[in-house]
């Protein structure tokens, strides 16, 4: 299996929706190549902390930075659509 094959096939492998022989074929090629590896494993991450319903706090700092780039952002955006 290449590595574009893989690719193209990555739902349904992390789904778990694929035929079992492909999957042994996916398992060959991961064990082989570091790269597809990564990219499976960070997939899996990612579905796992979509999933995890841990609500999780902003520092307050951070909080505040954010809101006021969102502030300046969006007054400079409205004062060019008037311009």
């Amino acid at each position: 299996m290449k590595c574009e094959d893989l690719l193209r096939q990555l739902n349904d492998y992390v789904d778990q929706d694929i035929d079992p022989d492909v999957c042994t074929d996916f398992e060959g090629h991961l064990q082989d190549c570091n790269p597809c590896k990564v990219v499976v494993d960070t997939i899996r991450l990612t579905i796992k902390l979509y999933k995890d319903d841990t609500v999780y706090e902003m520092p307050i700092k951070f909080h505040d930075q954010l809101h006021q780039t969102l502030r300046d952002r969006w007054k400079k955006k409205t004062e060019e659509n008037r311009g």
